[in-house]
Order: structure tokens, then sequence, then C-alpha cells
């Protein structure tokens, strides 16, 4: 369909960009032959009308040329959706900034990073859009919170032409090298000339009109005895208008400045407000967040438009940086020292800045949260076998049906049921090598994550507390910081009992404790860790390869065990991935160690 479309949008561009040449060639043509034969009756007809022809086809070739390239947009947003039903992520932004090996669970839940869930969800355009969902996908949302995205996220998967118009439209503006937070801080800058704008614009208005008349005089008798005095006159003038600008000149320099930094920022904020603004809904959320940006008559796009045009004019001014003009107008500085068009511009921003500094930030906390909500109805629209978990008010609860990992192609992805309820309730899991016990602890913990930030999760029921989330599976030494694997892994444990004692449903993936160690301890330590869980308001996986500890542990009644298991066929392993109840009942080190050359020596006697 899109590419029909863009043929057909190409074909029409060659067509205008040829009318646009045959315009000017034909008009100079004629003009030339006018004025050769000083036709001046012909020649005040034909240049304006050529004028406008001409205009109106530069202004039609723009379009045709903005839909082509919206168009290019609309065919790659389903082209990405391709790759992501695919799991193929790598060409989707990381989310690398966002990665903090000291979070509580998104290093080791791989929520940032390469092939990672931020890949996977995000669609959104806007540096603020970007950070607001590493956010909610860092810390769980309230209930009610919860309960609003939820509605929010089902109301836009059904829009999906507007959903994937709003996420195009936003691809236009796309900057990577942006920096939102220096917007915000610039529009803070306190103002200079609107305190004593009266003055300046009187100031600037006489000057202006002297300036002219000056000049006016200087002409009109410069074959006068007396034409040094206008000469003298004007130039006063000039210099006084000099002394004018060089004062104003910082803050001249400063508004070109950010105009060239922001613009884009801007007039993407501009038109996904106009986006937003354009469109009737009916969850609660997203009518108050349109209601943010209408209030009675006071629009945020016509306000951000009027920001937008006068930072786009302020670049006919263009500014130095490292002695080196950046953008601007021959014609500016000349008119400039006539009229002082500096001051005006200055005193346009500052009276923008002083009317709605105080709503920039809202506006945009506004678009981006519509981009984050959209990324996760994309998400929603393009896995309809995912569901919205229930939130209960029960403590520790987690049961999921049918649970799977997103970021598996669902042609090989395996789900299992899952339940822990309770304060206390720990679940052991053990298992073969490479049979599934990390990935699962990963499924649960990045479901969990999905569930708490209002999107839909991998299975087919949910229903889960809102729980703190604490992970230790991938504990890594620090060379410059001199710090073990073992020392790291201890630093993640004490984290996580303060963190158990200072709140109320904290929910914990442990993934092989104490492997930094020694048998006996890592024994000793494992289960003392275990009856200390145990006994504290708490629950969560603890997934291991040491069956006598799940042995112990169960026998105690500390844990609930389950396995992953795997069976050997034709000398090749098989694993179902399938969580079964009990401790597992296969070994396959061996054999794997067997296949990489090793020969293992079947009876081994200390005699």
């Amino acid at each position: 369909m899109y590419d029909a479309k863009l043929l057909k949008l190409s074909k029409l561009f060659n067509r205008i960009s040829f009318l646009r040449l045959f315009i000017f060639v034909i008009s100079s043509i004629i003009l030339i032959y006018l004025i050769k034969f000083k036709l001046l009756t012909p020649i005040l007809i034909v240049f304006p009308l050529s004028i406008l022809c001409f205009g109106a086809a530069i202004k039609y070739h723009n379009k045709i040329a903005f839909l082509k390239k919206h168009t290019a947009f609309l065919k790659g947003i389903n082209e990405s959706e391709v790759l992501r039903e695919k799991c193929n992520l790598e060409e989707f932004d990381t989310g690398h900034k966002f990665i903090n090996q000291n979070h509580p669970y998104t290093s080791d839940l791989d929520i940032f990073g390469q092939y990672s869930i931020f890949q996977l969800l995000n669609r959104t355009t806007t540096e603020s859009g970007m950070i607001l969902l590493s956010e909610w996908l860092s810390e769980p949302a309230t209930n009610y919170e919860i309960h609003d995205r939820q509605k929010a996220i089902k109301e836009i998967s059904q829009k999906l032409d507007w959903s994937q118009d709003f996420q195009a439209s936003g691809m236009h503006f796309q900057n990577k090298k942006s920096d939102y937070y220096k917007l915000l801080d610039w529009v803070e800058v306190p103002v200079v000339l609107l305190k004593y704008r009266r003055i300046y614009m009187a100031v600037a208005i006489i000057l202006s009109v002297l300036s002219l008349l000056g000049l006016y005089f200087l002409i009109i008798n410069a074959a006068s005895s007396n034409w040094h005095i206008y000469l003298l006159s004007f130039v006063t003038v000039l210099f006084v208008n000099y002394i004018i600008l060089r004062k104003v000149k910082t803050i001249a320099d400063d508004i070109v400045k950010t105009s060239q930094e922001n613009i884009n920022i801007l007039r993407g904020y501009r038109t996904l407000i106009n986006k937003i603004e354009c469109e009737s809904f009916k969850s609660k959320k997203l009518y108050e967040l349109q209601s943010i940006l209408i209030k009675s008559k006071y629009s945020a796009f016509n306000e951000i438009n009027r920001l937008c045009r006068q930072l786009e004019f302020s670049q006919q001014r263009g500014v130095k940086i490292k002695q080196i003009l950046i953008g601007g107008n021959y014609l500016y500085p000349l008119l400039n020292s006539f009229l002082l068009i500096d001051i005006y511009l200055i005193i346009g921003i500052e009276k923008w800045k002083s009317k709605n500094k105080a709503f920039l930030k809202s506006w945009s906390e506004v678009v981006s949260e519509f981009e984050v909500i959209n990324s996760l109805a994309g998400f929603c629209y393009s896995n309809p076998s995912f569901t919205f978990p229930e939130i209960t008010e029960k403590n520790n609860y987690v049961h999921f049906e049918s649970l799977g990992h997103p970021l598996i192609n669902s042609n090989k992805r395996v789900c299992n049921n899952f339940h822990s309820e309770g304060q206390g309730d720990v679940v052991m899991i053990t298992g073969s090598n490479m049979g599934g016990k990390s990935t699962f602890l990963r499924t649960v913990g990045v479901n969990l994550v999905l569930a708490l930030a209002g999107a839909p999760c991998c299975a087919k029921y949910g229903q889960v507390s809102n729980l703190k989330l604490y992970t230790s599976m991938r504990t890594q030494d620090n060379l410059r910081e001199g710090i073990s694997s073992f020392y790291a892994e201890l630093s993640r444990i004490e984290k996580m009992l303060k963190l158990i004692e200072s709140s109320q449903n904290t929910f914990f993936l442990l993934d092989e404790m104490f492997k930094g160690t020694n048998s006996e301890d890592r024994h000793k330590g494992g289960f003392s860790l275990i009856n200390q869980l145990s006994k504290l308001k708490t629950s969560g996986i603890i997934a291991t390869h040491d069956i006598e500890l799940a042995k112990l542990s169960g026998n105690k009644r500390l844990v609930t065990n389950y396995s992953f298991n795997s069976e050997i066929k034709d000398h090749s392993m098989i694993f179902s991935y399938e969580l079964h109840p009990g401790i597992c009942n296969d070994f396959n080190a061996s054999e794997l160690m067997e296949k990489s050359g090793i020969k293992i020596i079947s009876n081994i006697s200390g005699k």
C-alpha cells in the first residue's frame, strides 16, 4: 500500500519540480522580451502574476514533499512493527543512557540496552518522551494510575491510523542530539528588556523614523552645498542605533543560538500538540491530558506556533559561533541598523516567555505522556494475545496463566503458569543447565515491570499486587573499584534486605546465590538467607543448581520447589522449558562438559 502511494507521490513530486522550473524559465523569457521593448504595462501585469504562479508552485511542491516524507515514515513504522514481531531489534534505540547498574532490577531484566524491553516498546520521537518511558519502566505506578493508563492504552490501540500518524508526525523533527533540559532552562532565564519595554519600544520607533528621515534628506540633498550636514545627522543617528544594538547584542545572540538548538524540539511539540488537540478522546486520562493543552480559547498549539515563528525569524539574524557565522540573511544587518529589529525580536520573545514559561513544561509533559501511551498502545496492537493484568490489593500476590517472555519470538516461546501468594512465600527453582531457570526469572520480572507500568503482559491472564521488585542475577566484579563478584552480590543482598525492611510488597528474584564462594559457605549462606526471607514480609523466586539446598529448604517447608528438566535422546539434549512441581530429577552438566572435549572420569575416589 505504502509503496504504491510513495511511487504516486514521487511521480507527482517530479512533475511539480518540472512545472516550477518551467514557470521560472517561461516567466524570465517573457519578462526579458517585455523589458527589451519597454512595454511597461504588460511588465506590471506579468511580473506579479509570475511571482504568484511561482510561489503557488513552490507551496504545492513543499506540500507534496512533506506528504512523500510522511508516507515514507508511515511505511518505516509498519516495517518496524514487523521487525519487532520477529524480535529483530538491532536497529532500534537501546536506551543505553538509562542503564543503571545500581537500579533494583533494570540491569538484570534487560529493560535497557541491546535486545531490551525498551527497544520493544519505544515508539517515542521526542527526548522527553523517551525519558518518561524510561521512568515508567523504572518505577511502578500507583494502582489508580495503572488503571487509568490501561484504559488510555486500550483506547489509542483502537485508533491505529491516528496512532501511526501521530508517531510519523513527530519523526519529521526527531533529533538525537537535542537537549530538552536546555530548552526548559532557557525559558526560565529572567527577562531583561520586557521590564522597560515601553521605553525601548519608544526609542526603537523614534530612532527608526529618524534613520529613515535622515537617509531620505541625505538623498534628496546630495547635490546641495549643505549635504555634509545631512550626512553628519544621518551618521549620528546610525551611531546611536549601533550603541543600542551593541547593548542588546548578547541577548539577541542567545535567542538565535536557542533557535538553532531548540527549534526542531518546538516544531515537534507544535505538530504533536496539534494532533492531540484535534482528536477526541473518551478515557479519563487522555481527556484530562488534552484539557491541559486547551483551556477556554487558550491553545498550546497557537502559543508554541507563535514562538516557533519568532525563533524562525530570528534565524535571519544569524550568530557568530567561534568566529563562524551560522545562518543569517545579509539584508538583516542593514535593515537592523535602521529599524532596530533586535529590540522588537527580544521583546517579542521575552513577552512569550513571561506569558508561557509556567506552561511549557506541563505541555511537554503532556506530549511525553501521549508518546509513551502511544508506544504502549502500539505494543498492545501488535500483540493482541497479550493481556492487561488485574491489580489487586492483596499483599505479595502474583498470578499468571500462560506466561511467556515478550523478547522471545512467539514461534519459539514456551509459556508457563505461575502463582505466588502471601508474605513469606518463597519459590525455589532447580534445573539442568540451559533448562530455562534464569529466563523464567526474567520472564516473571519483565511481566511484573510491564504490569506495573500499565502495559499489557505476555500472558493469557494475570493478577498481581503493586510490588517493589528487586533482583540479584548478574553481579559482576569491578576491577577499577577493587570489588569482587562475591562482594558485589553481598552488596545487592544487603540493599534488598533493607528494602524489604522499609516497604511492603517486595518481590525478589535471586539467581544462583553466593556463586562466588566455596560450596560449603555457599550452602550454609544460602540456607540461612532462605530461612531469613521466609520470615519477612516479602516473597520471591530463587533459582539454583544446589539440589541439596532445595531438598533441605523444602523439607523445612521454607520454600515451594519447582523445576525445569531435560532429557537426552540420541546423544542430544532436549529441553522442554516447562515448569514442573518438585525438584529437578536430571543433570546434564557432565554431558555438556563431555561435548566440550573434557574427558569425564565416572568414578572419583579420594583414596
